[in-house]
């Protein structure tokens, strides 16, 4: 690995993971003015979020697939060129087909850059993947934290939706200069000589499909609530958008103390603690008010800040035989799920909205109604009741996490784990 730059390869790496997570962060903070621009529904809105989460799920689960036939270096040429060409479409969109069909493609150039880029750390620190993989997820929060404040001081400024998407061509074209001309290694598995079908094989086992199963459950918690946040908390907080950043900044910091938090609890006890904080935190934010819902929003932050790295972590710790593809396979099952809940959340609102304005409200009126207008007033107290609702709904997931990874961690030293589980 003389030849190969592990810390130009692991910048790069964190880079384009920077431009995934700010989509998440500044669609967010689009989802609200694109209803009013375009008259679209929160049903509408919903289902332009998830083709996102639908484009992820296809591309690492294809990208994974081939990244031990093309290379690690191809996938990122092809996520690359799918960012610009996505986030350009975006800006130019003029409704909900261009909106729906630039967000897909960005959606799959986000999965491209996870299918790519977590083989290539865990290849790049074999000796401490969890840990690395968690560092290097420090950029997923990190994103969100630029891509909010992004929207909040461009909204500020009165620059629009197409201005905030266009700030991330800028990291965007670094990390493809950066990956330009570098030397990517095989990935793990291929180095250590596990042949493909024991590859798959490893896949169809009671833990990785009880691993997929929770990975539903995390990513959900996790993703659904960010991605609604600024919506669902609009009228209960003046600056909805600030908890978005809020939790990102709690997740970035704590993934930077990964390395002591594993060492402490074991991966498997990571997992269990995230849950209960997660539980905790997010029937907290749907009982909260005023500067309180900021101390709610602080406890579920702590509890998502492990999920996603430690998942594909303990998967690539505890079944390392299903390399690439093991991974993406996680990570395509925690967009998948979420893709599928971002229209039912959507559609819920809605409901819970209508449910609370007056009988026969037209509810695109109300949403559109000018400030301080009798309708703006009704429109803002049918979104207190409603989207605390929905949090308090969501409650159900990390209750059974909690159930789930406690019963992991109780197993946890019957687990094969590393060298021994790669037969070596």
């Amino acid at each position: 690995m003389e030849s190969i730059n592990r810390d130009k390869l692991f910048i790069a790496s964190c880079l384009a993971l920077t431009v995934t997570s700010m989509t998440f962060a500044i669609r967010a903070g689009m989802l609200g003015p694109l209803g009013v621009e375009f008259g679209l529904d929160n049903q509408q809105i919903g289902t332009i979020a998830s083709t996102a989460f639908w484009g992820f799920p296809l591309a690492v689960i294809i990208g994974g697939m081939l990244t031990d036939i093309i290379g690690m270096r191809n996938l990122m040429i092809v996520a690359f060129v799918s960012h610009i060409i996505g986030i350009v479409m975006t800006i130019l969109a003029g409704g909900f087909w261009g909106l729906f069909f630039s967000t897909f493609l960005i959606g799959a150039a986000n999965g491209l850059v996870e299918a790519a880029c977590n083989p290539l750390v865990a290849t790049l620190y074999p000796e401490n993947k969890t840990t690395k993989l968690n560092h290097f997820h420090i950029w997923f929060p990190g994103g969100l934290v630029i891509g909010g404040l992004v929207v909040y001081f461009f909204n500020q400024m009165g620059l629009g939706w197409q201005w905030q998407m266009a700030t991330m061509l800028i990291p965007a074209v670094i990390y493809g200069v950066m990956f330009f001309g570098q030397k990517f290694p095989v990935t793990e598995r291929v180095a250590k000589g596990v042949s493909t079908s024991e590859m798959y094989s490893s896949m169809f086992t009671p833990l990785f499909a009880f691993m997929v199963i929770c990975m539903f459950c995390t990513s959900i918690t996790e993703l659904g609530t960010n991605q609604w946040i600024a919506v669902l908390l609009d009228n209960v907080t003046d600056n909805a958008i600030l908890l978005l950043v809020g939790v990102s900044t709690i997740m970035a910091v704590g993934r930077g103390f990964a390395g002591p938090v594993v060492n402490q609890f074991s991966t498997p006890g990571v997992l269990l603690v995230s849950a209960i904080l997660s539980a905790l935190g997010l029937y907290w934010m749907s009982m909260a008010s005023g500067n309180m819902i900021f101390a709610a929003t602080a406890v579920f932050a702590f509890g998502v800040t492990y999920f996603w790295p430690t998942m594909i972590g303990f998967v690539a710790e505890y079944v390392p035989k299903s390399g690439a593809v093991g991974m993406a396979v996680m990570g395509g099952a925690g967009m998948f799920a979420t893709a599928i809940f971002q229209p039912i959340i959507g559609s819920v609102y809605d409901a819970q909205l209508i449910e609370a304005l007056p009988t026969g409200a037209d509810l695109a009126a109300y949403k559109a109604a000018a400030a301080e207008s009798a309708e703006a007033i009704e429109y803002a107290k049918a979104q207190i009741k409603a989207g605390p609702y929905i949090l308090r709904s969501m409650v159900v997931l990390p209750i059974f996490l909690t159930v789930a990874f406690g019963a992991l961690y109780a197993m946890r030293g019957k687990l094969p784990k590393n060298e021994e589980a790669i037969g070596h």
